[in-house]
C-alpha cells in the first residue's frame, strides 16, 4: 500500500506562525520608519532652487541626523522631484517622517512671517524683507522700479507705498509678488473716505504720509502726536516753513544727531524744511497706520511752534506765538548746555 502524502499538522502551524511572526516584525519597522517622529526645536528646512536629489539628501542630514535620513527615503521612495520640493518647511517637535515626506514631495510650504516697523528707508525695507526671502534686497529694489512708478510713485515715495504689519509670503514668492500683495494691502488702507478726509486737509495720501512720517520721528510718545499734526497742518495752511528738525536729520542722514546747529540747517537739500518751504519731496521714514489715522483725524490747535521739553520726558512744549517758543527753546538749550551736549 502507498504510504500517506499528509504533512504533519504541526509542521504547517509553526510555519505560520514563522510567517506571521516575520509579517508581524516586518510591519513594526516599517510602521516605526513611517512614523518616525521629530524631536528637536521647531526649525525651517530650506530647499533651494537648483537643488539635486543629492543636495536634498544632504540638506536632511544636515537637519537632523537621525529624522532627516528617514524623510528622505520616504520623499525618494513616493516620487518626488526636487524642483517641486523647492520651498521653505518649518519642521515643529512630533512631526512624523511620512507627513514631512508628504510635504516636501507636494511643495507644501510653511509661509514665512514677515514684519517691519521702525524702518526709514527704502533699502532698509529691501533689506528685512530679503532677508527672510529666496531673492536679494538687489531683487527687491529692481522690482520696485518696475512697479512703483507705473502706480504713481516717484522714487523719493516708495516709503509711502507699504504700511508697517505683519505679512504672511511663501519663502519663494517673487519680489513682484511680494511688492504687489503689500501695495495692495496700503491701498485698501486707503479707501475712498480715507482719501475724502485726506482731500480735506488739502493732501493726498503720498502727503498725509509725509506729514506722518514726521510727526513719528518729532515724538516717541503717541499721545502728543495729534497734536504735532495739527501744529503742522496749521504751518502748512498757513504757507509757514515747517522748520521740522527731523528732516534736517534726514538731510544729513544722521538720525542720532540730539542736538541741531547752524551747520545742519545751512545744509541745501530738498529735505531741509527751514530752507525749503512746504512738504519734502516724500515721506522722511514709513509710517504706522494708526498715525496716518492720526493726522486724518488731528484736532484742531492753533499751535504754530514746538520745542523738546527741558525735562528731557520726550515730551514737547508747545506755542501760539514765537515769543513763548523762544523762551521754551532757551530753556531746552540751556538744558542741553548744563548736560554738555554739543
Amino acid at each position: 500500500m502507498a504510504k500517506s502524502d499528509k504533512k504533519n499538522p504541526l509542521t504547517a502551524v509553526y510555519i505560520s506562525a514563522i510567517v506571521a511572526a516575520v509579517i508581524i516584525v516586518a510591519g513594526c519597522i516599517v510602521y516605526n520608519f513611517l512614523m518616525t517622529s521629530y524631536h528637536g526645536e521647531a526649525r525651517r528646512l530650506y530647499i533651494p532652487a537648483g537643488a539635486t536629489e543629492q543636495s536634498i539628501a544632504d540638506s536632511l542630514k544636515s537637519f537632523d541626523p537621525d529624522f532627516g535620513p528617514d524623510v528622505y527615503k520616504l520623499w525618494n521612495l513616493s516620487g518626488g522631484k526636487p524642483a517641486i520640493a523647492r520651498g521653505s518647511y518649518l519642521i515643529e517637535p512630533g512631526d512624523k517622517a511620512l507627513q514631512v515626506a508628504k510635504r516636501i514631495k507636494n511643495g507644501r510650504q510653511t509661509p514665512v512671517k514677515i514684519t517691519f516697523n521702525n524702518v526709514r528707508t527704502i533699502d532698509q525695507l529691501s533689506e528685512k524683507i530679503a532677508e527672510r526671502m529666496d531673492f536679494t534686497a538687489d531683487d527687491f529694489t529692481s522690482a520696485l522700479d518696475s512697479i512703483l512708478p507705473a502706480a504713481g510713485f516717484k522714487k523719493p515715495q516708495y516709503v509711502a507705498a507699504f504700511i508697517p504689519d505683519t505679512y504672511e509670503f511663501y519663502w519663494t514668492a517673487s519680489p513682484q509678488k511680494v511688492i504687489s500683495t503689500l501695495l495692495d494691502y496700503r491701498n485698501r488702507f486707503w479707501n475712498d473716505e480715507r482719501r475724502a478726509r485726506a482731500a480735506s486737509l488739502g493732501l493726498t495720501p503720498v502727503e498725509v504720509a509725509t506729514v506722518a512720517s514726521i510727526v513719528e520721528e518729532e515724538s516717541a510718545k503717541t499721545d502728543e502726536r495729534p497734536t504735532i499734526a495739527r501744529l503742522y497742518l496749521n504751518r502748512l495752511d498757513k504757507k509757514m516753513p515747517l522748520q521740522a528738525d527731523p528732516t534736517v536729520k534726514f538731510a544729513v542722514g544722521d538720525f542720532a544727531l540730539r542736538r541741531i546747529t547752524a551747520k545742519h540747517l545751512a545744509v541745501n537739500s530738498p529735505y531741509n524744511t527751514y530752507k525749503v518751504n512746504g512738504l519734502p519731496p516724500g515721506p522722511i521714514r514709513l509710517t504706522d497706520r494708526k498715525t496716518l489715522e492720526q493726522v486724518l483725524d488731528a484736532p484742531k490747535n492753533d499751535y504754530l511752534y514746538m520745542c523738546a521739553r527741558e525735562d528731557f520726558s520726550g515730551y514737547h512744549n508747545f506755542a501760539r506765538d514765537l515769543d513763548t517758543h523762544n523762551r521754551n527753546a532757551a530753556r531746552y538749550r540751556a538744558e542741553l548746555n548744563r548736560r554738555g551736549i554739543k
